[in-house]
């Protein structure tokens, strides 16, 4: 039975749906995405889990958890408590002390139960009392430990045991009274290394919160003191177990001790083995801090003792690699060798570290290697734990590797798993689909029925990149509304970590854009001239992104009055963007021959012409112009007259000409069709012939250039010679850009038309009059010009 949820409506965001109308929408789309699917046929999704609601706000997000459990058997979420105050329900503006700017927000959640001071039955006390414990058990399954949860590799063999650092309890704690006795005795300690040796090793053993407190006494400087100024009298294993001892004691990374210790440990890295070398590096770790120099000594070291590397230790150099965020170029080589000597014998949570390390030091690896990391995982997917399966879709990832058998092994194992894994183990699998383009209907309805209950988990980045993906790949799940106004709400909540990391709000919103969802006052905070100048200093290249949200809110947000891009601004991206097409698309050999056979075919080059229709949409069209009864249009010359005359036909969407077609939409259809408070209506996936309807063929306007005047019945063709990077992967469903391109110009009055690649392409191979056939097909298509008329 359709459960319908009543929805307070988001702030001024366009297309909001009752959901139990998305549902069914979700339902009649099913069918056909499950053709699109690559791979073999699955069975349908599963049901919906019980819904989480609370969550607490102070919470840390650190590093993926121990809850990337293997969990593989279906675990089913408990539901939460409703807070009083949902973390999205203010947010202050960044960069301004002023009082935080209150925006209505939305809920897709049922109804809280109502609260009152009437005393409750002693079954509604117990029934509270277990929901408080379950959520308690929810909540410790988010928890990170971004030091402990990378080295669960070192469980698996015994040999790691002298190669890392165990920060855990000691099993035979330090009597407190013993640690203050050591403390006392420092004053008239003469200072011999194995004395001060001994006084650390023993603090560190002193229960937690003793230890905490030494940091503020006076008696552990003083020992510390000691120990730098006898430096140098430490042997070397004695200097390694004072450095160990730092860890449970929490000495902090710019603690004059360390400082001291790393200068030795540089002075004698030479004269120590790889073992002392790799146990050193991991303390560093442990105390989190910074070491290149020594990092840069050890790799040295590791480069010209490799042959006599262990499995153990080439996994644990691998994974300092990593934590240090460094790659040893003259390294790639022979980790690449070593990688395949050892494949066979490594366990799956090594398999897992390894590429984490090289995930984390952004290291290249050749495709014959990921792939064959990807056989073996494929194979043995069941038995590894979902942190280390998570490690190894990063480096898929970052290798851009299409492994088939891996994807649907994952496709049937990891939606089981969904529910017990952390927020950002989920973010990670969810991107792994969207880069590689791989279209799985059961991972993402899995992803999407989990993510409500865990929304206030995400960070900003998390929120981008979960709205990226589900844009990409054009997917809208069952519970579209309570997914995305979920997330919106998070972004409204997260607003004042945009202003240090800008590409994660525009990555956000042009993953709604996608799917037709624009939610107004963020979209104004991104296109205000403070948000534009920190996209422009940052380290990304944002201009794109930035040039393809601002102009998909001109065309589909007629209603919108927030702020917009400069018309400098646009010309200058439109200007990059053509200068891109003219090096990189127009050239593409597909392209070239069909403008070519359409101009013979047509009667010359000034009948069709190749560019950028929506230059924001960063790829060409061919325009092509039909008149009422079918003959074609000349509208492309060449000579710089002509060229003046038509500089406003479509080429580049000025704010004057985008002020003519908006002006002309609100003549033909009322603020509640197109406006910013309901959805966009989406056109019929795969409709090559549609008129779209903002615009119709004959409409006009007064201010128009004359030479640029639709004249009724006119109709304007857009054709798309599409190539394999525009649909999924194995499939015929379109990406989210595409999607976005072919709807705007049909906003805009074009007749999107479509030469797809699995046409033209093989088509390329035959006789000329077969091409030639195959183009007058798509160009004088009955259907177009009986609809025109």
């Amino acid at each position: 039975m359709a459960t319908v949820l009543m929805c307070r409506r988001l702030p001024r965001l366009s297309r909001v749906t009752a959901i139990s109308s998305a549902a069914k929408r979700g339902s009649s789309k099913s069918k056909k995405e499950k053709r699109d699917k690559p791979g073999a046929a699955k069975t349908g999704t599963q049901s919906g889990a019980t819904i989480q609601l609370l969550k607490p706000q102070d919470y840390r997000v650190l590093y993926n958890p121990a809850a990337y459990a293997k969990g593989r058997a279906g675990s089913q979420q408990r539901g939460d408590r409703d807070s009083s105050q949902a973390p999205g329900d203010t947010f202050t503006s960044p960069g301004t002390a002023q009082a935080p700017q209150t925006f209505p927000t939305a809920s897709s959640q049922a109804l809280s139960p109502v609260r009152n001071d009437l005393p409750k039955p002693k079954s509604m006390l117990l029934e509270q009392t277990r929901l408080y414990k379950e959520e308690s058990e929810n909540e410790k399954r988010e928890v990170h430990d971004s030091k402990e949860d990378p080295r669960t590799f070192q469980k698996g063999r015994p040999e790691y045991r002298a190669l890392t650092c165990d920060s855990a309890e000691p099993a035979q704690p330090l009597p407190a009274e013993e640690g203050d006795w050591i403390l006392q005795s420092v004053a008239g300690c003469e200072g011999s290394p194995g004395v001060l040796r001994d006084y650390f090793l023993k603090l560190s053993r002193l229960p937690a919160e003793r230890r905490a407190a030494l940091g503020s006494d006076a008696r552990f400087s003083a020992l510390c003191h000691r120990a730098v100024t006898a430096i140098r009298l430490f042997s070397t294993p004695d200097l390694i177990h004072i450095l160990k001892a730092c860890v449970p004691l929490a000495v902090p990374a710019s603690h004059p001790l360390l400082n001291a210790c790393e200068a030795e440990f540089c002075r004698r890295a030479w004269d120590m083995g790889l073992e002392q070398l790799l146990l050193v590096a991991d303390c560093w770790r442990c105390l989190d801090r910074s070491v290149p120099s020594y990092l840069g000594i050890l790799f040295s070291y590791a480069n010209l003792h490799w042959k006599d590397l262990t499995l153990p230790q080439f996994v644990q150099l691998l994974y300092i690699v990593g934590e240090g965020r460094r790659s040893p170029a003259d390294l790639a080589q022979k980790v690449e060798s070593t990688i395949l000597k050892h494949l066979d014998a490594f366990t799956l949570e090594e398999l897992g570290a390894i590429c984490l390390g090289l995930f984390k030091s952004l290291s290249g690896i050749s495709e014959h290697v990921m792939r064959r990391i990807a056989d073996r995982v494929s194979l043995q997917m069941e038995d590894m734990s979902t942190y280390a399966l998570v490690n190894v879709l990063k480096m898929l990832r970052y290798t851009r590797l299409d492994h088939l058998p891996l994807m649907r092994e994952l496709g049937r194992v990891i939606p089981a798993r969904i529910p017990a894994t952390n927020i950002q183990g989920i973010m990670h699998i969810t991107l792994t689909y969207s880069s590689l383009h791989f279209f799985d209907e059961d991972v993402l309805a899995a992803v999407a029925t989990s993510l409500p209950s865990k929304v206030s988990y995400c960070r900003s980045k998390d929120a981008a990149k979960f709205l990226w993906s589900f844009g990409c790949l054009d997917y809208e799940p069952p519970n579209e509304e309570e997914f995305y106004s979920s997330l919106i709400k998070q972004l409204h909540a997260k607003l004042h970590e945009f202003s240090k990391f800008p590409e994660h709000l525009l990555t956000a919103l042009l993953g709604l854009a996608f799917v037709r969802r624009f939610p107004e006052e963020l979209i104004d905070f991104a296109l205000r001239e403070e948000f534009v100048q920190k996209t422009r200093g940052s380290k990304y290249e944002l201009n794109k992104d930035l040039f393809t949200l601002g102009k998909s809110v001109e065309i589909e947000c007629p209603t919108y009055q927030g702020s917009h891009l400069t018309p400098q601004l646009c010309q200058e991206f439109t200007e990059m963007v053509s200068s891109f097409a003219e090096r990189e698309i127009y050239v593409r050999p597909e392209i070239m021959e069909a403008t070519s056979l359409l101009e013979s075919m047509l009667g010359g080059p000034e009948y069709v012409k190749n560019h950028l229709i929506l230059p924001h949409t960063r790829s060409s069209d061919l325009e092509v112009r039909l008149s009422a009864d079918g003959r074609p249009i000349p509208f492309n010359f060449k000579d710089p007259v002509a060229a003046k005359k038509l500089r406003d036909m479509g080429v580049n969407l000025t704010d004057d000409l985008m002020s003519q077609l908006i002006q002309g939409r609100a003549h033909n259809q009322s603020p509640t069709e197109v406006g910013n408070g309901v959805r966009i209506p989406s056109q019929e996936r795969g409709d090559t012939t549609c008129v779209g309807g903002a615009l119709s063929a004959g409409a006009t306007s007064q201010a128009e250039p004359k030479a640029g005047l639709w004249q009724p019945g006119e109709v304007r063709l857009a054709l798309q010679v599409s190539n394999r990077n525009h649909f999924c992967y194995g499939s015929r469903r379109l990406l989210g850009l595409h999607c976005l391109k072919r709807r705007q110009l049909r906003l805009l009055g074009y007749a999107v038309v479509e030469l797809p690649f699995w046409e033209w392409f093989p088509l390329l191979k035959r006789t000329r009059s077969e091409k030639l056939s195959y183009l007058h097909y798509k160009v004088f298509c009955p259907a177009l010009l009986t609809r025109a008329a």
